[in-house]
């Protein structure tokens, strides 16, 4: 790669020529992360450019045909949409409008699941506490709430043969607290502070999932969500998540992100396109007695450093939404269930607190 200023500047700034080559390889770099985060490797490349550039003999009738699967989409988006993540967001695609009246079919079939499924005792969330507060309230400020799940997509039970999603619906397991700590070094298991709400889950006899995202910086930020269940059903994805290898976690844990208020420029940047976190930054797996700690390092990924240095700046103007779930790949694993889902809106660096652990906990 090489980039000639054909004499304007170079003059005047030497190392110019330098700086402008380290950004672009930069940024190169940045894309090529991104896409290695999509989870369908083996999907066909949807861009016509990259189609053809190997096969200049095809038919034009082949060409038409690439031709007309490209052009509903709008732009190509490399932050907001992945036009090479064939199927995390082609159920927006006007290629497969004909499978919605289908999909839609097959949404109060899973409900209706749903509802059998979680129609046992409900667990009490009062004994569960954070520091950053639960509040339900619509413009609420500096707090989280529970995100409902039919606000993401996920796939459906013949998404195998069709690939249809369908709304999410309930969650499998309960969001119970959220923290918001900070400190002048990166936040690691979280789940051993005494108090936590991990710690009264177990104290309880429940299980948990604690997901620790930790943000980098000066000051390093941890948001973490403490989800909640009475037991892992034998033989279930999720029994096999929690106590599978590093290897399978990292190829399973997804995440469904959102920004439903919120300048243009991080909405897009966010997007909604779902993402194996483990593919995309390191995630630390710490499995306890009664739960499972997933750390999960910013700061690892070259993308996801540069979409924070955007959002955190301007934080207190955002509502984001993130569901987690364990990405279902066979047709006996199918439909997917998220494991939770979270809303936090106009969070504010100020409330975050010095978080105190002990190590002798587990």
């Amino acid at each position: 790669m090489q980039i000639d200023l054909k004499g304007w500047g170079v003059g005047y700034i030497p190392a110019f020529q330098q700086h402008c080559l380290v950004h672009l390889l930069n940024s190169v770099a940045g894309m090529r992360e991104w896409f290695a985060q999509t989870d369908e490797r083996s999907a066909l490349p949807r861009i016509p450019v990259m189609v053809n550039m190997t096969s200049a003999s095809a038919s034009s009738n082949k060409a038409k045909h690439d031709e007309s699967i490209i052009h509903p989409t709008p732009s190509l988006q490399i932050s907001g949409r992945n036009s090479i993540m064939m199927d995390e967001d082609s159920d927006e695609d006007e290629e497969f409008q004909e499978q919605e009246e289908y999909s839609t079919g097959l949404e109060g079939e899973v409900k209706k699941e749903a509802m059998e499924e979680e129609a046992a005792e409900e667990i009490d969330l009062s004994c569960f506490s954070g520091n950053l507060p639960h509040v339900d309230r619509d413009n609420a400020r500096d707090c989280w709430r529970i995100s409902d799940g039919n606000n993401f997509r996920v796939r459906s039970k013949h998404f195998c043969y069709d690939k249809s999603k369908i709304p999410a619906g309930k969650h499998l397991m309960d969001l119970v607290a959220v923290d918001w700590f900070k400190d002048t070094k990166r936040i690691d298991h979280v789940a051993r502070r005494k108090g936590c709400a991990a710690q009264v889950a177990s104290g309880k006899g429940l299980f948990s999932m604690v997901i620790n995202v930790q943000v980098p910086g000066s000051t390093h930020y941890s948001m973490i969500f403490y989800f909640v269940t009475r037991k892992l059903e034998p033989g279930s994805l999720l029994q096999r998540f929690v106590d599978g290898d590093d290897e399978f976690r990292n190829s399973r844990l997804k995440l469904i992100p959102s920004v439903p208020k919120g300048s243009w420029i991080v909405r897009q940047s966010v997007g909604s396109t779902p993402c194996l976190l483990g593919k995309a930054v390191d995630c630390n797996y710490i499995r306890g007695p009664n739960y499972l700690e997933i750390d999960v390092d910013i700061g690892s990924s070259t993308v996801a450093n540069g979409v924070l240095g955007l959002v955190i700046g301007v934080i207190t103007t955002l509502v984001v939404d993130m569901a987690f779930l364990v990405q279902a790949n066979t047709a006996d694993e199918l439909p997917e269930r998220l494991i939770g889902a979270v809303r936090v809106s106009h969070i504010e660096l100020s409330s975050a607190i010095v978080p105190t652990l002990d190590a002798e906990s587990s």
